[in-house]
């Protein structure tokens, strides 16, 4: 039995966000890589091999935990792959979102809508959301879910303010397109929610596993079969994409036009990525099993918090040099936002589940 903490799984889930708001910033070191090169190397880590390692790490005999699920629960196992592979077209279209409108933007318009969809959506499936307004805080949970929305909104405006700015300043800003943009991120926002009713679903083999002594850790087995239908679509566009191009043949040999590139950098900077990206649901995971009653917050908590650092993050990487002071102030007062809202969550879910004294 685990004891709820959610303070301690706010803090969790925090450095699962930490890691993915900087899970994409490797790719800036790619040289002479086409893109569905790098995607398909850091898919192959990210949503196939770690899961697979992390299982087998944490998850106490992983082989009859599988095959007891197959026996029991196969239906389970293959929603949730596709589920993961709904997720997998999400994920790419976020990675080419980023391309057309920026870091800050792309989260701020796909992770506010997944923060919602994922947030709301599951509860009000099981027939539980009445439940939950019914319990000690909801109502700081659900302003929290509120204000976390509304930040992201700010944080949206001000990422469209900056576009305009360096538009302005550098009289247009190269590959900018805020139509395609936008759709690709909408696209991205959805379907990164169906990823939460991947992890949902297998919640029979997540069972079995804690049966089997996973503790903490039972949540990893999940990622097998999300993560695996993520791969897939992740892969079968990538190869699409190298054929059509021709460009195959990139990841065993480089174009000889560039000199300062170099393959196993390529090869390691696309592993730190899909590392980063695995680590978020790893601490995920470690941070969800904490909550206690409210632990249907965690996909917004984790969302909300994502935006906050991967702005902190478009900082780092000067997005918002030479912006006009109206566009830093709007940012800085969207973050001021989220710092409220991620506190008006972890209140919510203190009064829920109150420490034992």
């Amino acid at each position: 039995m685990i004891t709820p903490n959610p303070m301690f799984g706010v803090g969790l889930h925090s450095v699962g966000a930490m890691l993915s708001a900087n899970c994409y910033a490797p790719q800036k070191g790619i040289k002479s890589w086409s893109w569905e090169t790098y995607w398909m190397t850091q898919a192959f880590w990210c949503w196939f091999l770690w899961p697979i390692i992390g299982a087998a790490l944490t998850i106490p005999n992983l082989a009859g935990v599988l095959a007891t699920a197959y026996q029991t629960c196969p239906k389970q196992m293959l929603l949730s792959f596709l589920f993961g592979l709904a997720y997998g077209v999400g994920g790419t279209a976020f990675n080419i979102s980023i391309r057309y409108i920026g870091f800050s933007l792309t989260y701020a318009i796909a992770v506010g809508l997944s923060s919602v969809l994922g947030t709301l959506i599951p509860p009000l499936v099981r027939g539980e959301f009445g439940k939950i307004l019914a319990k000690t805080g909801s109502g700081w949970v659900m302003l929290g879910v509120v204000v976390g929305a509304a930040g992201i909104a700010v944080c949206g405006m001000a990422g469209h303010f900056k576009e305009g700015d360096l538009k302005a300043k550098a009289g247009g800003t190269a590959g900018f397109s805020l139509f395609k943009g936008l759709m690709l991120s909408l696209l991205a926002g959805v379907l990164s929610a169906v990823y939460g009713f991947a992890l949902e679903v297998a919640q029979p083999v997540v069972d079995i596993a804690e049966a089997q002594g996973a503790g903490v850790w039972k949540g990893n087995v999940a990622y097998l079969f999300a993560n695996t239908g993520a791969f897939l679509t992740a892969l079968v566009y990538s190869l699409y994409l190298a054929l059509k191009n021709r460009s195959l043949g990139e990841l065993v040999k480089l174009p000889a036009k560039d000199k300062s590139a170099s393959l196993p950098l390529n090869y390691a900077l696309a592993m730190l990525t899909g590392t980063l990206w695995y680590g978020q649901f790893f601490f995920y995971n470690l941070g969800h099993v904490r909550m206690g009653s409210y632990a249907f917050t965690s996909w917004a908590i984790h969302m909300i918090m994502l935006v906050l650092f991967s702005n902190l993050a478009a900082l780092l990487f000067r997005e918002w040099a030479g912006c006009r002071p109206r566009t830093r102030l709007a940012i800085s007062f969207g973050l001021l936002v989220l710092l409220v809202a991620v506190s008006f969550l972890t209140y919510g879910n203190y009064l829920g589940e109150p420490p034992v004294s």
